[in-house]
């Protein structure tokens, strides 16, 4: 009987592991490529800057848009979302509309009311 529990305890200890591991490789961005996240999100931001003239101002790795999403601030301080395939090929590059208006339409909100 005490043999049987050590067993129970070994497989519950190597199901703890193995479940932690995983949960580790999936929350590190890795992806099926088998490839360094860092090293293929630095070339997704290149593929977007050779796309879009700017800098790049953010990033997303497996975003519903594309398997990378880069945000690049052009010179204007326009803001430009580049989408990226899992093979590196730009899907769309449209202008990032997000903050730009408040939700009742107006440009900046400064509607104070005077009086």
């Amino acid at each position: 009987m005490n043999a049987k529990k050590m067993i129970i305890g070994a497989a519950v200890a190597l199901m703890l592991l193995v479940g932690a591991g995983v949960a580790y490789a999936s929350g590190s961005g890795g992806d099926s490529s088998g490839q360094a996240a860092g090293t293929n999100l630095d070339k997704a931001k290149s593929v977007a800057l050779e796309q879009v003239n700017g800098q790049v101002t953010g990033s997303e790795v497996g975003d519903e848009e594309g398997a990378y999403q880069i945000e690049v601030t052009k010179a204007d301080g326009t803001q430009v979302d580049v989408n990226i395939d899992k093979n590196f090929n730009v899907m769309n590059a449209q202008a990032d509309k997000e903050g730009q208006n408040s939700p009742d339409g107006s440009q900046d909100g400064s509607d104070n009311g005077g009086g």
